[in-house]
């Protein structure tokens, strides 16, 4: 049985958290910075060693290719990230990364060649933790986002993603535009608890959930804390303790359903002022589409009702929307037909957060394959993953592209 080099891969993970190391073991190689052109130019130095070509796309995009028989087929496309959080982990995009080189190597080691030519991406921005917009090379490789649009993302320093292309050598002579793919794959961690909870070690992912993030901006009015009764008061405050709790019992009564509130900020902030406004995010989420449906619209009913009730007019926005996303037939039979050549305990499941396979699927058959993380935990310093499971999940791609790659 073909196998990859599992002691090879491990030590380049490790190799590749060097770059950006934090104290408390984590990595900090946010979006085109000094540190990720290091992390990418280490990975270069082994693509090149591995006889691979390379070429970088004007959103910085970096390519390498081991050609196939036929030069004029459709390309075998492995992607993922090297960019991490500011607090990030060693294994989040990385692994996708490093798995699609060592898929190469092991061919290598084997003199094996396939039809097709195999390609491994490593795509720009993916965190859009530096740069506001997630998975933003490959939305623009797939159309999906405008060129100029990315380019003139800033930072909070005021750094454009043009200026730090410059600043970093990583703005490539190519068209960022998608070219002949036959089939896709990124192997990624679930970053999530599933694959742990039930004992699984391969998740074959169908698809990613439908979900949209909103502002919601309560209006109140600023009196003071002290000499103002409770009756009559138009606090915002109030008309959250009467939506949150009936919004997260929305969410858990549903089977799938996920509802956050990651920013909760009130104006004026001050500790004796009722706020004259509220605003908070909202994250919603689910994999059914008519089910996703009903719960934004459950949201807004639930969120006048209450705001009506205070007197406190309210305002909504959706600012981010990701539809949701079924992968390729052809391309999940791939990962079936290679699962059935290991003894892998497995699962399908459905992709709890985006990734940049969602943008490739608008232009290619694509597909998704998870590994366990440890807790559930990513995007955190404590990131864990089991080198056996590290091992399995890239056999698995193995025998995926392969699958795919000989005719």
């Amino acid at each position: 049985m073909l196998e990859i080099n599992a002691d090879r891969l491990w030590q380049r993970l490790m190799d590749m958290a060097r770059i950006g190391a934090t104290k408390a073991g984590g990595c900090n190689r946010q979006a085109l910075t000094d540190e990720d052109a290091a992390g990418r130019a280490l990975f270069l130095s082994w693509a090149e060693q591995a006889g691979c070509s390379t070429r970088l796309d004007e959103i910085g995009n970096l390519f390498i290719r081991r050609e196939g028989r036929d030069k004029e087929a459709g390309a075998i496309l492995i992607g993922s990230h090297l960019d991490t959080q500011p607090t990030g982990g060693k294994y989040d995009g990385i692994y996708g990364v490093l798995a699609g080189l060592e898929l190469i190597e092991t061919l290598n080691d084997r003199n094996i060649e396939t039809d097709h030519p195999i390609e491994v991406v490593v795509w720009t921005n993916e965190e859009g933790c530096r740069f506001s917009t997630a998975m933003m090379g490959s939305a623009v490789w797939a159309g999906v986002m405008p060129l100029e649009a990315a380019l003139s993302l800033q930072d909070s320093s005021g750094v454009s993603v043009a200026e730090a292309l410059q600043a970093t050598n990583q703005k490539g002579s190519e068209l960022a535009r998608a070219g002949d793919v036959k089939a896709a794959f990124e192997l990624h961690i679930e970053q999530g608890p599933i694959l742990e909870a039930e004992n699984r070690v391969i998740g074959i992912v169908t698809g990613v959930q439908n979900m949209s993030r909103h502002w919601v901006r309560i209006h109140g009015q600023e009196v003071h804390a002290g000499p103002t009764p409770m009756q009559g008061r138009r606090d915002p405050m109030r008309a959250l303790s009467r939506f949150l709790p009936r919004l997260y019992e929305m969410a858990e009564g549903i089977e799938g359903g996920r509802i956050t509130f990651g920013i909760i900020e009130a104006q004026p902030a001050s500790n004796n002022t009722v706020p004259g406004l509220l605003t908070l995010s909202v994250d919603i989420r689910h994999p059914d589409k008519a089910i996703y449906d009903r719960m934004v619209t459950q949201m807004h009913e639930i969120i006048e009702a209450a705001c009506a009730d205070e007197k406190t007019p309210v305002e909504m926005e959706k600012f981010f929307h990701a539809p949701g996303v079924v992968y390729d037939a052809a391309c999940l039979d791939s990962v079936r037909a290679a699962i059935a050549q290991f003894d892998y305990p497995h699962m399908e499941m459905v992709s709890g957060a985006g990734h940049d396979a969602c943008n490739v699927s608008e232009v290619a058959p694509t597909a998704m394959i998870f590994i366990p993380c440890e807790g559930g935990i990513s995007h955190n310093e404590a990131e864990h993953i089991e080198t056996e499971h590290a091992t399995a999940g890239a056999n698995i791609l193995l025998h995926s592209v392969l699958h795919q790659a000989c005719r």
